[in-house]
């Protein structure tokens, strides 16, 4: 069960995937939040750039092997608004970030493409734990489901 401080986190990692969407690109968004709840880092989805690379999870990950020790990527919290992808997840896990909070997952994603008439990827939609087994893992969370799937939607429809 997430505290309310944590839905907040997640609720500003939806935020991002809407603004991310108002720009035209993809909505995933991120925060990068310390042991001590201070956010230490929040970004978007900019695949639009023609770098389909530019996913916020890896961005995080980046920047947190050059800004924060060891310990502080460690006990650091990814919240963000879909279940990080295999490029993703595997950055996150060599960087050695902690614990990952999701709104909806790569299942979800992947099934949601297929109701929307959308070709899948070419990359296989792992789940985090089969790309980092030691990292904690949390999401779905029910109450972002709708309202993240309506972003997706509507990406697709444009």
């Amino acid at each position: 069960m997430l505290t309310n401080k944590e839905k907040e986190y997640l609720e500003l990692a939806v935020s991002l995937a809407e603004e991310a969407l108002n720009k035209g690109d993809q909505p995933f968004g991120s925060v990068l939040v310390s042991k001590e709840g201070e956010i230490l880092f929040k970004d978007h989805n900019r695949i639009s750039t023609g770098d389909n690379t530019k996913h916020p999870e890896l961005h995080i990950a980046q920047w947190a092997s050059v800004n924060l020790s060891e310990e502080e990527r460690k006990e650091a919290v990814v919240y963000t608004s879909g279940e990080h992808c295999p490029m993703c997840a595997n950055a996150h896990a060599i960087n050695g970030l902690g614990k990952i909070v999701y709104a909806t997952s790569s299942a979800q994603f992947r099934k949601w493409q297929k109701e929307f008439g959308v070709e899948a990827g070419r990359v296989r939609p792992l789940r985090i734990t089969d790309i980092a087994e030691d990292i904690e893992v949390i999401g779905p969370v029910k109450e972002f489901e709708d309202r993240v799937k309506a972003l997706h939607k509507e990406y697709y429809r444009k």
